[in-house]
């Protein structure tokens, strides 16, 4: 055999909180488990704007599903995020929901795909597998809400923003705030009319 025929395989621990036990459903295609748990995650994640904290406890709303190929997973994420509003940049705190549907595919039932796919002995990357009768769910919650989350988010819809000039809360100031602005060109006439005496610089008549 071959140097790159040899394939390193890394076991899922059974421990770690994202991974569950299909071993109920037996691989008998239509067999389901439905539930509800909650995990608390280490790490944050999300977008530069608003995330999921460290220690956050995300929801997780599953329907495990055997089909022929694998194990088909539906799910509901209910995760607490935090960020900053894109307009006015005060603290950003909701509750964020995101559904998706992945298939773990058995271990065969993967290899199988890759070849056909004219991936040789390799395993196709986006394909995600069953280890044994292991389910890593890590991923494909990070994926859900990291795509669903708001590039913008914003503390409401109607958020007024910042000031250009000042950096006042519009929302705070009112409609009547403003800047007015002096033509660089008149500083001179205006610096002669704050001085209050003399000739206008430059023979300007005023």
């Amino acid at each position: 055999m071959s140097p790159s025929a040899h394939r390193v395989v890394v076991r899922q621990d059974p421990r770690r909180p994202f991974v569950l036990d299909t071993r109920s459903l037996g691989r008998l295609p239509g067999t389901m488990w439905e539930g509800e748990i909650t995990v608390a995650v280490t790490e944050s994640f999300g977008l530069d704007l608003i995330r999921v904290p460290p220690g956050a406890e995300i929801g997780l709303d599953l329907r495990l599903e055997s089909v022929l190929d694998g194990v088909l997973v539906t799910g509901v994420v209910t995760a607490p995020v935090v960020g900053e509003c894109a307009r006015c940049l005060d603290e950003v705190r909701d509750t964020f929901r995101a559904e998706f549907v992945e298939l773990w595919s058995y271990p065969q039932q993967a290899d199988r795909h890759s070849r056909t796919a004219g991936g040789g002995q390799g395993q196709d990357e986006d394909v995600l597998r069953l280890d044994g009768d292991l389910l890593d769910l890590e991923q494909a919650v990070r994926d859900t809400v990291t795509l669903a989350l708001p590039a913008s988010p914003l503390c409401r819809a109607d958020c007024a923003g910042l000031c250009s000039e000042c950096g006042a809360h519009l929302d705070e100031v009112g409609p009547d705030h403003g800047h007015d602005r002096t033509d660089p060109r008149w500083s001179a006439l205006d610096a002669f009319r704050t001085s209050g005496g003399g000739d206008p610089p430059g023979g300007i008549e005023v």
